[in-house]
């Protein structure tokens, strides 16, 4: 099942997710700095169980057969190693990601993040451009 009803859900979880992460923990859910904390020295603990909880959901939504996205099927596992590092270069340049810049954010008002996630939607349309349509 895919559309607009199950990306709204998908929306309304992912707010949710954050709202009760800044109520509960008192932090932003932005990923990249989550993963950068659970890589560094005493940095265990809740990132390591929030990014195995990503990573989960990723396997159990695989297991019950949730279509993979159209833009993941049939790349080379080298495509997506590069795609990985060309994201994870990006969210350094960017100082934050998607989640923190795109979701807390804006939520926060923040100008700083409404620059990134401007950015981050014009690099995303311009490389489905390219991809699409030049190569």
């Amino acid at each position: 099942m895919t559309g607009p009803v199950t990306a709204l859900a998908g929306g309304a979880l992912i707010g949710a997710a954050a709202a009760g992460m800044i109520l509960i923990n008192g932090r932003i859910t932005g990923i990249s700095g989550i993963l950068r904390g659970a890589l560094q020295p005493g940095g265990m603990g809740w990132r390591v169980a929030f990014i195995a909880g990503l990573l989960l959901a990723g396997l159990v939504a695989r297991w019950s057969g949730v279509p993979t996205p159209e833009a993941l099927s049939g790349l080379s596992p080298l495509w997506l190693l590069a795609a990985g590092l060309l994201v994870g270069a990006g969210t350094r340049i960017g100082s934050g990601c998607t989640s923190g810049h795109g979701v807390c954010g804006l939520a926060n008002l923040s100008p700083r993040s409404l620059a990134a996630t401007l950015t981050f939607i014009a690099v995303a349309a311009a490389t489905v451009f390219v991809t699409r349509h030049l190569l």
